[in-house]
């Protein structure tokens, strides 16, 4: 059955030019929403624009560094200027670094992730916040993970903290602004197929293998399984959840 939910609304996807981040642009785009995609690199980002457009949909690409708050202001801006308003706001971008025990973990890596997962997600939300709340309300949907304030696993620290931080912000931004019509909840994927969850030089079958031992269900989630919870949660049809953390990870947290 084909759905509009999003028709005529504009929805923008952070870190939308690989993985998670396509295929939910791509869902928004097949659900009637003009998408905008930012990121860091603009190569991928046109390959998602030019997917969305090759089966009629309409795309924008605006390269964007969510650490910095000149290049969010400006990403909003734009995002209004070329569809005239901003509805949903998918705040996916997000980096996996630092894969050592706490001791080992390099400043850097520390402050590249808490950096990027954390703060960018907060600086996303602080400008589209504001945006939506001025021009009649809006839904937010930021990617976390099982990871965090679901699950731990060894040699993640970096990763685990800064999820567990996302998955609080967003209950707490999601308490602070409903009254401003602002709907802000969460989406918690485990090992969905992208290349986050790809192992340092480990092939898809090796990944299948590893997971059938690590996941309850013996698989790894689609990347559509992920896009399909997002929407949900920033439809009409999710209209009473307010901080919800939804985890999509085939039991691995339960």
């Amino acid at each position: 059955m084909t759905r509009n939910r999003f028709s005529g609304k504009t929805a923008l996807v952070t870190g939308g030019g690989t993985g998670l981040g396509r295929a939910i642009a791509l869902a928004f785009a097949a659900e009637g929403a003009n998408v905008v995609v930012a990121g860091r690199t603009v190569a991928p980002l046109d390959e998602t624009a030019a997917l969305i457009e090759r089966v009629g949909g309409k795309a924008a690409v605006i390269p964007a560094d969510v650490t910095r708050a000149s290049d969010v202001r400006t990403l909003i801006q734009e995002t209004t200027a070329r569809f005239g308003s901003l509805d949903v706001a998918v705040n996916n971008a997000g980096v996996l670094r630092g894969a050592v025990p706490v001791a080992e973990v390099s400043e850097e890596d520390w402050d590249t992730v808490l950096r990027t997962n954390v703060t960018g997600v907060w600086l996303a939300m602080k400008y589209e916040i504001a945006e939506m709340k001025a021009n009649g309300g809006g839904t937010i949907v930021n990617i976390s993970s099982n990871l965090g304030a679901h699950q731990r696993i060894p040699n993640a620290a970096a990763y685990i903290t800064s999820k567990a931080a996302v998955s609080a912000l967003t209950r707490a931004a999601a308490l602070d602004h409903i009254g401003d019509g602002v709907r802000i909840n969460a989406v918690s994927p485990g090992a969905a197929d992208g290349p986050m969850s790809l192992l340092p030089g480990e092939t898809k079958d090796e990944r299948a293998e590893r997971i059938k031992s690590q996941n309850p269900l013996g698989r790894i989630a689609g990347a559509d399984e992920i896009a399909a919870a997002v929407l949900y949660l920033a439809s009409p049809d999710a209209a009473s959840a307010v901080g919800t953390d939804l985890v999509i990870d085939g039991g691995s947290a339960a």
